[in-house]
């Protein structure tokens, strides 16, 4: 396993402070459902209905904006910035005409009903989530804090999202109904395979292309730091671990962490690499998940590429061993 060997040189997110403005509460189904996206409809502010469903739509398409937060933001941007380069329609921060006509294609509802199960609310559940990661090398799992985080993953939703649009709810009990988004991801098929992925470390983002050269797969990402920069050039995949188990080697020196000694943290969706790991062929370096998801593209790593836990996972699913990863210099 990579954890035994591939000393990861990635640890916990160098958190950037990001304030929140409050959500809309016009989050019903039927208002979500309709939205018609717009300069007027769409805000990088606060969450409206037009832009959770132009979220969904991209997340269907391949093209993940993240975290389902409901903004217009610079996650979201990125990924219809690419939505429309892949089909040939004119690029633009803005959404235009062209591009949401293509998305809106797809026209299945993007909220769907959701009956809360014994497992959602079984646990065990972390009461408090560490910030040190010495203090998590003790716990028997990085869980997730509460039922309502591992809903909000498992829609790839904010929790603040998913709670805005389920009002008075407090997601602990089996067999209450609530609404959550439908990213398509139930009978969806296998994923396509990838030829190649290219990590674009000034766009900060992850792009994956079949054998024909066509963009399949499309995700924003955390890559390296200053400090602590990603490699350059190609390197192959080499092992892809799901659940992983964290080791720490104090060679790296990381900020905040003040052990000399190695320590490992038990696997979980809270583990510093999140759910999957996918090892690369430079010595330490890999792809994967996060704690955090909120804070993608907004925070530093620490030489590794890091995606939301979903799109981590649908990474892996795409790749094999001996995949191509190209570290590119783009512009952003």
């Amino acid at each position: 396993m990579w954890f035994a060997r591939a000393k990861p040189i990635c640890a916990a997110l160098i958190a950037v402070a990001i304030a929140g403005p409050a959500l809309s509460a016009e989050m019903t189904s039927d208002a979500i459902n309709s939205a018609e996206p717009s300069k007027k409809t769409l805000s990088t502010e606060k969450a409206t209905p037009a832009g959770v469903r132009l979220q969904v739509l991209l997340d269907r398409a391949h093209f993940s904006p993240g975290e389902i937060d409901g903004k217009f933001g610079e996650n979201a941007k990125k990924a219809l910035r690419a939505y429309a380069e892949a089909r040939q329609l004119p690029g633009s921060d803005e959404l235009t005409a062209d591009a949401w006509q293509a998305l809106r294609t797809d026209d299945r509802p993007v909220i769907a009903n959701y009956t809360i199960t014994e497992k959602d609310v079984a646990g065990p559940f972390l009461s408090k989530m560490p910030s040190k990661m010495e203090d998590m090398k003790d716990l028997p799992k990085l869980g997730f804090t509460s039922p309502r985080e591992g809903l909000a993953e498992k829609y790839h939703m904010s929790q603040q999202l998913l709670a805005a649009m389920n009002p008075g709810q407090r997601f602990d009990r089996a067999g209450d109904t609530i609404i959550v988004v439908d990213t398509g991801e139930n009978g969806a098929g296998a994923p396509a395979k990838a030829d190649r992925v290219e990590v674009d470390k000034a766009r900060q983002t992850v792009t994956l292309f079949d054998k024909s050269n066509a963009l399949i797969g499309f995700y924003p990402a955390t890559v390296g730091s200053k400090e602590k920069p990603s490699p350059t050039g190609t390197l192959k995949v080499t092992e892809v671990s799901r659940n992983p188990t964290y080791r720490y080697n104090p060679d790296y020196h990381f900020k905040g962490v003040h052990s000399g000694k190695p320590f490992t943290i038990k696997p979980g969706p809270n583990n510093p690499v999140g759910t999957v790991w996918i090892n690369l062929s430079a010595d330490g370096y890999g792809i994967h998940g996060t704690s955090e998801p909120g804070k993608v593209s907004k925070a530093e790593s620490h030489g590794c590429v890091r995606l939301a836990n979903w799109d981590a996972e649908r990474v892996a699913e795409s790749v094999t061993k001996g995949t191509a990863v190209a570290f590119v210099d783009g512009e952003r």
